[in-house]
């Protein structure tokens, strides 16, 4: 059913024995097998509402990577990227092939990245029609003419259904991710999440890119009125959507992109907005897609008689979300591609209201603080997390990066010295206190900073020096509360932001000693100061 399918079949892939299989369905098709098959319901204004049960967020301990001659050495081994052996792979994978028989199943041919130069072709499978729709909206659809002859290189089996055994499987739970890169092959397994299809591309890219001397990014990135280019880095929560969904720029992507030679290009077709507390007068555009035929909406409350969504209600879960093609955004890039940037945005959520709302770093210390990925862990946003914690995520997107650290930041740092980018880091946390005594950053003063860094005033402001952190922070900026530029006036308690501050400079230089060895004198000498 559907468009015809790609010369290579399933029994290619040795799935033999299922039921219907359902290849290349379009959007409305999706909606009518995923009521059909109650996986969803339809509210009000149209979106596709979902639940994921008790999955609402990535399983981050339960994914694991192939560990093989090719990966050996290529391959950062730790608490993130987890080794599996070769033979409880193909014990997971003869289970799955086993699971999914007299199943129906949905398949989509796909790209993981919009340049034609850099993309890999993606087969995703699985059991549920929304998650079809949602890798459908999420990675970059081909024409019609390309299907036929489209060879996946990558292939994700998504089977929310099965349930792994850790005895016999290597993993730690019923639920598990594995990577296998040299047989190009992702399965997911008791886990209705979707987001883990999503990461699963990313993480392919993190690891194919840097050897060909692409900086794979988990970031946004816009365009100005002048064609300048700006990326926002920042872990999920920290305004990486928010802030990229600007009226007055082109959004090229929310979430993942690849910096070349020529271009910064989004690795995707759509984006995956955080909805909890999203209101329209805060996030006008983003709003707007939770109103629209086309969107999947997760874990959102809907009113049963009136189907209204209420994105206040965080009883399903405090990481809701919305799947929706990139241009039910205004004004985005017609082909998910810009220049290259002129600026560099580090978002960080600072749970510790330190961190001033804008400062202006050195090359050095943008490796530093790229290398270092501090925020806080938002609640919901992983299994386990019930409140904001600080957390250090390198590259802004450790779970995502396969390869040391260390590859990535250099290529960071040779491309801002290659094209002289301006790079800046924002605090969207708190501020007038820690969490739970101080207040969320006012969205309105983040976003004239950040028009101000974009358009270039910023660059003649009055600056001083931070004493902790030695990067410099504006101390006059037009329509801005000069006091909320200097977080220590906004405390109360003076001593104990000085206390706090200490012990956020320790922090930092404890997690830092991991990297040290990797980089130069430079940019360990970016590193805060110790009073």
């Amino acid at each position: 059913m559907g468009t015809s399918p790609s010369k290579y079949t399933l029994a290619d892939q040795n799935i033999t024995g299922t039921g219907n299989q359902y290849w290349n369905l379009g959007t409305s098709h999706l909606y009518e097998e995923a009521i059909r098959r109650g996986e969803g319901r339809i509210a009000k204004d149209g979106p596709l509402v979902v639940e994921t049960g008790k999955h609402t967020g990535r399983s981050a301990n339960d994914k694991f990577t192939v560990r093989d001659e090719n990966t050996e050495d290529t391959i950062w081994w730790g608490d993130v990227n987890r080794p599996m052996t070769p033979e409880a792979f193909d014990t997971v994978h003869a289970a799955f092939l086993d699971h999914l028989k007299e199943k129906d199943l949905f398949v989509q041919d796909l790209w993981g990245g919009s340049d034609p130069d850099h993309r890999i072709s993606v087969r995703t499978i699985g059991e549920l029609a929304w998650h079809s729709l949602f890798c459908r909206t999420m990675l970059v659809r081909p024409e019609a003419e390309e299907l036929e002859g489209m060879k996946p290189q990558f292939t994700i089996i998504n089977l929310p259904s099965f349930k792994a055994d850790p005895a016999t499987m290597g993993c730690n739970s019923e639920t598990i991710i594995a990577v296998n890169f040299t047989k190009g092959l992702v399965l997911i397994g008791g886990t209705a999440y979707a987001g883990e299809n999503k990461k699963s591309v990313f993480s392919i890219l993190n690891y194919l890119l840097p050897e060909k001397g692409i900086m794979p990014m988990h970031c946004s990135a816009n365009i100005g009125p002048d064609e300048d280019v700006a990326i926002f880095f920042g872990l999920s929560g920290t305004g990486k959507t928010t802030l990229s969904a600007d009226s007055t720029r082109t959004l090229i992507g929310d979430d993942e992109h690849g910096w070349s030679d020529n271009s910064v290009f989004n690795f995707e077709g759509g984006c995956y907005a955080k909805l909890i507390n999203l209101s329209a007068e805060a996030e006008p555009e983003i709003y707007a897609t939770t109103k629209r035929y086309g969107t999947i909406v997760e874990n959102v409350v809907m009113d049963a008689d009136t189907r209204e969504l209420d994105l206040f209600d965080n009883s399903l879960a405090e990481n809701t979300r919305a799947a929706y093609p990139i241009d039910f955004i205004p004004n985005t890039s017609e082909h998910n591609r810009g220049g290259k940037p002129s600026n560099i945005i580090m978002l960080t959520a600072d749970a510790f209201g330190i961190l001033p709302p804008i400062s202006r770093l050195t090359p050095e210390q943008a490796m530093y603080h790229f290398l270092s990925g501090y925020t806080a862990k938002v609640a919901g946003t992983e299994i386990g997390i019930k409140e904001p914690q600080a957390t250090f995520s390198t590259c802004f997107g450790a779970p995502f990066m396969p390869r040391h650290p260390s590859v990535y930041g250099n290529l960071l740092r040779k491309k801002i010295a290659e094209g002289s980018v301006n790079c800046w880091l924002v605090n969207t946390g708190w501020t007038g206190g820690a969490y739970g005594i101080g207040n969320r950053m006012p969205i309105k003063a983040t976003r004239a900073l950040l028009h101000a860094a974009l358009d270039g005033s910023l660059n003649g402001a009055p600056m001083r020096t931070d004493t902790n952190f030695g990067f410099e922070v504006p101390t006059e900026v037009v329509g801005v509360d000069s006091k909320i530029l200097n977080p220590r006036d906004t405390w109360d308690d003076k001593d104990a932001y000085d206390a706090k501050a200490k012990h956020l400079v320790e922090l930092f230089i404890k997690n830092f000693e991991t990297f040290s060895a990797h980089v130069d004198d430079s940019v360990n000498a970016a590193a805060p100061n110790v009073a």
